[in-house]
């Protein structure tokens, strides 16, 4: 018999962070997440989207044993902006046994009736920052930290528990160009279009330089990633705690910012070096010595992982990405990396998809945000 109970205390918080490493831990593709961040998301202390959203995690059990695991959250401020009236589920995995996916559906859709909510959808996260989306293509495939990685049965789970698609985001592969025609005609480009753009590349010699444009970089996000699936404005504590995140992450030469004429934020791209191995090696975790292999990917390695991109709306069209991809391509061939991985990219994004035309792509994953009416 499954029971599934709520997540009380700090220990069981820990279990239920934990559950993935066991379940993927003969599966080389799955690359864990920071356990440390994964704990706190669930904390309202350390968590500022607690002050607009309420959330619960559960487990399930059997004989003794954790056989599955979810979350839910109830986020007032999306079901406002996008006039919903709807319940994510987040962070599921559960072994491939109907009884314990039914299980955990089941205490999820009856917070959500408990809630006055009409729609359960996910898996999402706190905000689109967060981790979003099942995998449903490319099983094959090494993960990322910034993606969820799960097993192929789950589609079928949740097909049987009325779960179908709202939305696919789809990620990329990229080979990173070193032949002289690509490179040139790329530059060329890039020079053409910040003269006729009017902007100017900042030029940051380390990440102290960062801190100034932060706040424009947010800005921008909320501006930008306004129309997306999901999305809710970032506040002040938000930015605050995902600029934490990423900036210790980010090498100079792969990021790239770029200033108009009124020395305002029109672009930027931010990456940086994959740290799949160095997670994979320390199970996600960066103390006692975990932080060691991350600092090692972020100077030796082969694969470079695209975090977030964004124009703002009175400059896109203009083939300012080219300026971006530019100046990152001089940095990772700097580096000698040979490939790159984007994050997830809604299928419908035309504009942030037809930036790859000029390299060598292949799609080889796909992720979905299941819905249900209750």
């Amino acid at each position: 018999m499954v029971e599934v109970r709520e997540v009380r205390g700090r220990s069981e918080l820990r279990a239920f962070v934990d559950y993935p490493n066991r379940l993927y831990r003969d599966v080389p593709q799955y690359i864990p997440p920071m356990i440390g961040d994964d704990l706190s998301d669930w904390n309202p202390k350390k968590n500022p989207a607690f002050a607009y959203c309420e959330a619960k995690c559960w487990l399930a059990w059997r004989d003794g044993e954790i056989v599955g695991r979810i979350g839910a959250i109830l986020s007032r401020r999306a079901n406002e902006k996008w006039h919903t009236n709807r319940m994510r589920f987040t962070q599921v995995d559960f072994i491939d046994d109907p009884e314990v996916s039914a299980a955990l559906f089941r205490a999820v859709e009856d917070f959500a009736r408990e809630k006055g909510c009409d729609e359960v959808h996910g898996p999402l996260g706190f905000t689109d920052l967060d981790r979003e989306g099942m995998l449903v293509e490319g099983f094959d495939r090494k993960g990322m930290f910034i993606t969820y990685y799960n097993h192929p049965y789950y589609v079928e789970h949740l097909s049987r528990l009325g779960y179908a698609k709202d939305v696919d985001w789809v990620e990329y592969l990229i080979d990173i160009p070193y032949d002289a025609p690509t490179v040139e005609r790329l530059e060329r480009l890039a020079g053409r279009v910040q003269r006729s753009a009017g902007v100017e590349i900042v030029r940051l010699r380390s990440r102290r330089d960062y801190p100034p444009l932060i706040r424009k970089v947010f800005d921008m996000i909320n501006v930008c990633y306004a129309g997306l699936y999901g999305t809710v404005e970032l506040d002040e504590r938000q930015v605050r705690r995902y600029a934490d995140k990423f900036i210790p992450l980010i090498n100079p030469e792969l990021a790239c910012f770029l200033l108009d004429r009124k020395g305002e934020l029109a672009a930027f791209a931010v990456s940086a070096p994959s740290m799949a191995a160095a997670l994979k090696k320390s199970r996600g975790r960066l103390f006692p010595l975990g932080w060691l292999g991350v600092l090692r990917a972020l100077r030796v390695n082969d694969t470079l992982d695209l975090f977030l991109i964004a124009v703002r709306p009175d400059f896109q069209n203009t083939g300012i990405n080219a300026i971006l991809l530019n100046h990152v391509l001089k940095g990772s061939q700097a580096m000698g990396l040979k490939r790159a991985e984007s994050g997830p990219m809604l299928e419908s994004n035309e504009k942030v998809l037809s930036q790859w035309k000029l390299f060598h792509t292949e799609q080889h994953k796909r992720r979905r945000c299941f819905i249900k009416k209750l």
